[in-house]
């Protein structure tokens, strides 16, 4: 797995950045080494918003990438509530992966037995 993080807005603390890579190893057992996740960790300048530290992160599978956004007062219960959505997501991408598809139903079986004769001829017997 490889992780690209990225600030926006001014600069994040090394606690932070060690915190949200400890973080999301968790999804390392996951998904496969050579998947790369981009995280984003963001700023809202409103002060109207009391929740304004935003934690993006797309996770670029061999299928379709897999997207996470979360915002809370810290960068770290952001992170948390991220990594807790991200999880859900890869678990129904493996089982996606994992799990055959439902194949066509066989239908009736054909009866078995002796067959009725065609219509207006005698059975032998």
């Amino acid at each position: 797995m490889r992780l690209q993080l990225t600030a926006r807005h001014g600069s994040v603390p090394d606690s932070v950045r060690k915190y949200v890579e400890r973080k999301l190893t968790k999804l390392e057992r996951r998904i496969h080494d050579a998947t790369v996740i981009e995280v984003v960790l963001d700023r809202e300048m409103n002060p109207k918003i009391a929740e304004d530290h935003v934690v993006e992160a797309t996770i670029h599978t061999k299928g379709p990438s897999l997207h996470g956004r979360e915002a809370a007062v810290t960068y770290e219960a952001a992170t948390d509530r991220l990594v807790d959505k991200l999880e859900r997501q890869v678990e129904r991408y493996r089982d996606k992966r994992v799990h055959e598809r439902r194949r066509r139903s066989a239908g009736p079986e054909p009866p078995v037995g002796p067959f009725p004769a065609p219509s207006g001829e005698e059975p032998a017997a």
